[in-house]
């Protein structure tokens, strides 16, 4: 399977990500298998870093291959769409930087911005677990598959970096 990776440089050498709290599966790093989304993610994460350096810093998409077959045994955990079990887990990996659960792999949905107001109404009390779980699915949401574990992530093939097309 093809995947995709936004951000500001090549990441020929897949890391995991542990400098950013909020993440919706922990520390990790994360992929998607939606080339637009990866594209969207680069620009708007080149537009920030931009601003903070005050200079040009061009996204980057970084592609691999994903050999599904060398995960098998690994734990992993499948989400198909945003349920309470789902909701739990982002709570509570956005809500506490020192949580950390037992899958090498999770895929699942990605909390954008619409989906991640909705989660921080839950995790400030505003919101029932059940409803944001109801309001959610009437929202279209992206995918995102997060490595968690150095082990997962040797089942990533670099394939090739580029640097997506940038509209105003």
């Amino acid at each position: 399977m093809i995947l995709y990776h936004g951000g500001c440089g090549e990441a020929r050498k897949p890391r995991l990500i542990v400098s950013e709290p909020g993440r919706d599966f922990g520390f990790a790093f994360y992929t998607t298998d939606i080339q637009a989304q990866a594209e969207r993610w680069a620009i708007r994460k080149a537009r920030v870093e931009s601003r903070r350096h005050r200079s040009a810093i061009l996204p980057v998409v970084s592609v691999y291959e994903w050999d599904e077959d060398a995960a098998h045994g690994m734990a992993t955990k499948r989400f198909e769409d945003p349920d309470m079990e789902w909701l739990d887990l982002v709570v509570r990996c956005r809500g506490d930087i020192s949580y950390r659960h037992a899958y090498d792999i999770v895929i699942g949905k990605i909390a954008n911005d619409n989906v991640g107001e909705t989660v921080s109404y839950v995790m400030q009390g505003i919101m029932r677990r059940e409803d944001a779980v109801k309001r959610l699915r009437f929202e279209k949401i992206n995918n995102q598959i997060a490595f968690c574990t150095e082990e997962a992530l040797r089942t990533l093939q670099f394939v090739k970096s580029y640097h997506p097309e940038v509209t105003q």
